[in-house]
């Protein structure tokens, strides 16, 4: 590992800063509006681009299509829609990065995100997708489910989590608990996010060299990048075999994560015959003052310390 380490900083030492300092605009995208963040810009013009996106493009476009997020959100709840989006891919894909664009300014109670663990002993004795159908939504939500019952065609599968008769019984049941999902009026969009074996290697050294982002870097993903072709395998078997009109796979070129990003949002609001809805205007009532009322002080010691 550590050979390989100090192999690859200098090789792709420009990019690592790249990759580095775009993380910084990441914690920024939501403190900024798009006035004050076109201004930032002018002043960052030695800041190295990471996408084929000029900066300012990415983030234009990205406020917008939240915009247009948020209406979907809207007509979504006014209108008791109910839709479920599957986001599959390989370790470092990029599919929390899309996710989080996604609800960044959402409502929590309307747009909600379902990761779950590994499943218990109790789970693994059930039905494969019944740990799965509590998160399913109820009228006028949207669930985002950061990987899913497809776990059993991928991980489960190379790493030899379950039996080839498992697989074999879930593409048998996978379609069908599809279609009985869309015949009960869900909405479900299935994405899988692609980038080649180079980016996921490089990806999986930025994760070795930035500690705010080792976490993210498991065991299982380490096996991933021995197991490579296994998991290109065990993808296309599961692309054939549960590629239906009644949910179709999407595949997002997700090398370039801020492109991918875009592409992703822009063809998930096709995927609805969403409108503005209108929503009354709001009048702020008159606080109500009572001659009697005083404001009684807090004991100092409850304070949080000033240290800032």
């Amino acid at each position: 590992m550590t050979k390989d380490r100090n192999h690859q900083k200098p090789e792709n030492a420009a990019r690592i800063r790249a990759e580095i300092l775009d993380s910084f605009d990441e914690e920024l995208e939501e403190e900024i509006d798009d006035e004050r963040l076109a201004h930032l810009l002018d002043d960052a013009s030695d800041h190295p681009e990471v996408s084929t996106l000029k900066r300012s493009v990415y983030f234009k476009e990205l406020f917008r299509l939240q915009r247009e997020l948020v209406k979907l959100q809207d007509w979504i709840q006014a209108n008791g829609e109910k839709a479920v989006i599957i986001f599959e891919g390989r370790d470092a894909a990029g599919k929390g990065g899309v996710i989080k664009r996604i609800t960044q300014r959402l409502n929590p109670r309307v747009c909600r995100v379902v990761a779950l663990p590994a499943p218990s002993e109790r789970e693994k004795g059930q039905w494969y997708f019944q740990r799965y159908v509590p998160h399913l939504p109820a009228r006028g939500e949207l669930v985002l489910f950061d990987r899913s019952w497809y776990n059993r065609a991928g991980v489960e599968r190379v790493m030899g989590f379950c039996t080839e008769d498992d697989v074999e019984e879930f593409f048998r049941s996978a379609p069908e608990f599809e279609r009985m999902l869309v015949r009960s009026g869900i909405k479900l969009i299935k994405y899988w996010f692609s980038i080649t074996d180079h980016e996921q290697h490089f990806r999986f050294q930025m994760r070795i060299h930035d500690p705010l982002k080792q976490w993210k870097l498991s065991p299982m993903d380490l096996q991933s990048r021995v197991r490579w072709e296994a998991y290109t395998k065990a993808k296309e078997s599961m692309l054939e075999h549960t590629h239906i009109p009644e949910a179709p796979w999407w595949v997002i070129e997700a090398n370039d994560k801020k492109c991918a990003r875009l592409n992703c949002i822009s063809h998930l609001l096709t995927q609805f015959p969403y409108a503005e809805v209108v929503h009354p205007e709001i009048d702020l009532p008159a606080r109500t003052h009572h001659p009697d009322y005083s404001r009684e002080p807090i004991p100092e010691q409850m304070y949080v310390p000033k240290l800032f």
